[in-house]
């Protein structure tokens, strides 16, 4: 299968693209301590759109015919359309609250769907130095050594990732808290570290064991991470136990083994 050599240039890409992004995020990072004069906030915008424009004129020089989907631009523009052309999906920087406080959960999310289904996913944390990488059909990686999804199957033992979400709503809020306040009676411990594409990558290596999240941003927050969890012997899909729609804004998390329980407690926290 010839695909297999492009499949393999297309990562070689997308680290080189990360890597040189995650230069910036690092400068800013240390950075943003010294700077009281300008809102944080504008930083934030300023390195994001800065590892944007990095990553996609990268890509697009590497890989004209291919198409683009990212935070900022579709923001900006107002659509993801996601088409079965090789489509680059790109959160530049995820994890923004954590870079603006220099909590060190951030990264940049790369993921590449042909025929819409994610095929190649690289996330990177340059702040701790981990780049997971993977590959449809060739196993996941962290800094170049293989990882694998946990084999816990009991709940009780579990460790479940989740996020509170960006919304203040007294209904969101009281919704999200309800939900967690219910699981907690079904779990050993939960974690919320900000950023959903390294949530994912925790429970491809195994770090954590359940992860759910509704409502994150669009497609760039899973693109990348749910190749990886795949390709290290987990399963991505609806919090509903359905199958898993990357542009839903509804992702679920776990190894083969804890999915049928960890669905029927979310199905009863609902």
């Amino acid at each position: 299968m010839a695909q297999n050599d492009s499949l393999s240039e297309f990562l070689q890409t997308a680290v080189e693209a990360a890597k040189r992004a995650g230069e910036i995020i690092r400068e800013g990072f240390y950075q943003t301590k010294h700077v009281e004069h300008k809102g944080l906030v504008d930083l934030v915008t300023e390195t994001d759109k800065a590892c944007e424009d990095l990553i996609f004129n990268y890509l697009k020089q590497q890989h004209p015919s291919h198409k683009f989907i990212g935070e900022e631009t579709t923001a900006a523009c107002g659509i993801t359309e996601l088409t079965d052309e090789p489509t680059w999906i790109v959160d530049p920087l995820d994890g923004t609250t954590n870079f603006v406080h220099g909590f060190p959960f951030v990264c940049i999310s790369i993921g590449l769907t042909i025929g819409k289904v994610p095929t190649v996913g690289v996330v990177y944390n340059p702040i701790m130095e981990e780049l997971f990488t993977g590959v449809h059909g060739k196993g996941a990686f962290l800094n170049g050594k293989p990882i694998k999804v946990s084999s816990q199957s009991e709940l009780v033992k579990s460790l479940l990732a989740t996020e509170a979400g960006t919304k203040r709503d007294k209904s969101t809020v009281d919704a999200t808290t309800n939900r967690i306040n219910s699981l907690l009676f079904k779990v050993r411990s939960l974690r919320m570290t900000g950023s959903c594409a390294l949530n994912l990558c925790g429970i491809a290596c195994g770090r954590t064991d359940l992860f759910y999240e509704t409502g994150y941003g669009g497609p760039w927050d899973v693109a990348g991470g749910a190749v990886i969890v795949k390709e290290a012997g987990g399963i991505v899909y609806d919090p509903s136990g359905k199958d898993f729609d990357i542009t839903s804004q509804r992702v679920a998390a776990s190894n083969p083994l804890l999915k049928e329980a960890f669905v029927e407690v979310l199905q009863q926290s609902e």
